[in-house]
């Protein structure tokens, strides 16, 4: 398999896994707090790529290692608790919706701060999707009209992380293996979320005794492994063999996965929320029509 057929592989595999990832936290935070779930979730990650990948980590130099640090911070550590702080008050299809923002930002930073060439029939592609997700999130916000959509601006936030993350891995650790971003980057992270499980009341009688507690672990346990780990070093691969707008079109399929899931736990859906995440699939043909 070539890497113009594996790059579509990788997109496929990453849209179910991710877009499983956001009823995955829904279900995690009956039993926990934003911040347990997200500082479990690192923990949890950190300790299945080190058991898989910590050889990796001696192969990144030295001079690297500060574009790790950036790459842990927008690509994993903030979007984490971002997410979970806005899904307690949005729904999680909802949620997988407003991450289609990720290809815009990716253009916009790649072609301000990294100077990467963006063709414009990627524009339109991109701007295809978004007006998807716009007709998505109108419609959510009728169908859901006691949510606060104040917390969507937390999923905004994340998907501008998201897209520097790809201009940064691109642009600056292309060199360095998929294996060795991921797991150096959840190394440089563990400390932090030791300290945050700490403080943050994890270990309390009234946590560890809730009736949810052993559901939501084994739902950020699936999580860690699937949705962070193993999809981690797939992303990071899937930027170094296509561009970073083509990677995060993943964004573009996780929609229609979590919307689905959304609607298997009884979250509610229109049919034109229907038609925009068709909008979405067209922008995803766009992007990528023509390319090289």
């Amino acid at each position: 398999m070539n890497n113009d057929q594996r790059k579509w592989v990788y997109l496929f595999v990453l849209s179910i896994i991710w877009g499983s990832s956001y009823i995955l936290i829904k279900k995690g935070l009956q039993g926990f707090s934003p911040v347990q779930l997200g500082a479990v979730r690192i923990i949890f990650s950190t300790i299945f790529l080190l058991l898989v990948g910590y050889r990796s980590v001696k192969t990144i130099r030295k001079n690297e290692w500060k574009w790790i640090v950036a790459s842990a911070l927008s690509g994993t550590f903030i979007p984490v608790f971002l997410f979970a702080f806005a899904e307690t008050e949005i729904d999680s299809s909802i949620a997988s919706v407003l991450n289609s923002l990720v290809p815009l930002f990716t253009i916009l930073i790649g072609f301000l701060a990294f100077r990467i060439r963006t063709r414009w029939g990627q524009v339109v592609g991109v701007l295809m999707g978004l007006a998807g997700a716009v007709v998505l999130i109108l419609q959510g916000a009728k169908v859901n009209p006691g949510q606060n959509y104040f917390y969507s601006l937390l999923v905004v936030l994340a998907a501008v992380l998201y897209a520097a993350n790809a201009n940064i891995i691109k642009s600056r650790l292309q060199k360095v293996s998929p294996m060795a971003i991921a797991t150096g980057s959840f190394v440089l992270m563990l400390p932090a979320a030791i300290v945050l499980i700490t403080f943050s009341g994890f270990f309390t009688e009234e946590v560890v005794q809730g009736a949810s507690f052993w559901p939501s672990l084994g739902y950020i346990a699936v999580l860690s492994v699937f949705g962070t780990g193993l999809a981690k070093i797939m992303f990071n691969r899937l930027i170094q063999i296509s561009t970073p707008v083509f990677s995060t079109s993943v964004t573009y399929l996780i929609p229609v996965v979590g919307v689905f899931w959304g609607m298997l736990d009884g979250e509610r859906f229109s049919l034109l929320q229907v038609l925009g995440g068709g909008i979405i699939l067209l922008g995803v043909y766009l992007v990528n029509r023509n390319r090289k």
